[in-house]
């Protein structure tokens, strides 16, 4: 399963409300937990964020859901990654950053450089690359490219000269409403999705940038990659408490994510003196105190975000840990 953060939905919610649906049903009916549509860094399934764009699209009767949710979102969701984009020296710089470290915010997706799919000298192509396995998700391909054009508009200030849009696919939505929201003329039916600029945009300069911060972030990036100082307890941590109710906490899921093998996993881990039942037992006990002690949530809800069963688990685990009920955990007691 591939996995992106969680990030990727923001403005979702407040479209649904803004059409009149509870985005909370369609987050449940994608098999997403409702927590992953108000924080950041949750893990989700990467095809759970297409079903729920594509359930709101239909249940809402509104074919341009993706484009209104992009409309919404911002550099910010991003991460460090935002940080390194903002602080280029010109406009190659951050899309080669942005293509080198893109995976860190959805390992699904890709950013490329392309020759002119038509073949203008004086013109390049962003290509946004997506998942292979069919069906093609209409509603998710909108949004990121909905997302990466305001994302250029921003870094510029203002227009950057597209030429035109390229889509896989013949969108529901008239097209009018791609091209006045892209401002270019969009072309449906093509090989990929594309955004069609002039080359010479790579050699712009970004204003207001900070070369030492935008290395430094770089450092930051690299450095989460490659896990450098980084003790394999941590890097599990760290995963378990983004994914908790998002994915099973399970051994070989949060192998993967690591890019480990399991039994690599479990000699690392023995080798710092733990084990991967007591990291995902630690990480439940933070999360479980945080949920009683900081939200109104009810207690089947606070059990399925630890990813237990049911609410008996987490009164069993709460009289283990701390010798007392979910309850008198939340009453301070």
């Amino acid at each position: 399963m591939s996995v992106v953060r969680s990030a990727g939905l923001r403005g979702f919610r407040a479209t649904v409300a803004e059409l009149g649906g509870r985005a909370e049903d369609y987050a449940r009916a994608a098999g997403l937990p409702p927590a992953a549509l108000d924080v950041d860094d949750l893990l989700v399934s990467d095809r759970a964020v297409a079903a729920v764009l594509e359930l709101a699209a239909a249940g809402l009767g509104c074919p341009d859901l993706g484009l209104r949710v992009a409309a919404r979102q911002d550099f910010g969701m991003l991460g460090p990654l935002a940080l390194a984009i903002r602080n280029s020296p010109t406009v190659a710089d951050a899309l080669e950053c942005t293509s080198r470290y893109l995976f860190v915010h959805a390992r699904s997706l890709s950013l490329s450089l392309v020759d002119d799919p038509h073949g203008a000298p004086d013109l390049a192509a962003l290509h946004y690359g997506v998942p292979p396995d069919p069906p093609v998700s209409v509603q998710a391909i909108d949004l990121g490219l909905g997302f990466l054009h305001r994302s250029i508009t921003h870094l510029l200030g203002g227009p950057y000269g597209l030429r035109s849009v390229e889509l896989p696919y013949a969108p529901v939505a008239p097209l009018a409403v791609y091209e006045r929201f892209f401002g270019a003329a969009v072309h449906v039916g093509q090989d990929a999705p594309l955004l069609r600029m002039p080359r010479a945009l790579l050699h712009q300069p970004l204003a207001g940038g900070d070369e030492r911060v935008w290395r430094l972030a770089l450092a930051f990036l690299a450095e989460q990659v490659a896990g450098d100082g980084t003790t394999t307890t941590t890097r599990v941590r760290g995963v378990l408490a983004r994914s908790l109710g998002t994915i099973a906490p399970e051994l070989g899921a949060v192998a993967r994510l690591v890019d480990l093998h399991p039994r690599t996993v479990q000699r690392r881990l023995a080798a710092e003196g733990t084990t991967f039942a007591a990291v995902l037992d630690d990480v439940r006990r933070e999360a479980a105190r945080r949920y009683l002690t900081t939200t109104d949530m009810p207690m089947s809800q606070v059990a399925g975000m630890l990813g237990l069963s049911e609410q008996s688990a987490l009164s069993r685990c709460c009289r283990r840990w701390w010798g007392t009920t979910p309850s008198a955990v939340r009453r301070g007691s």
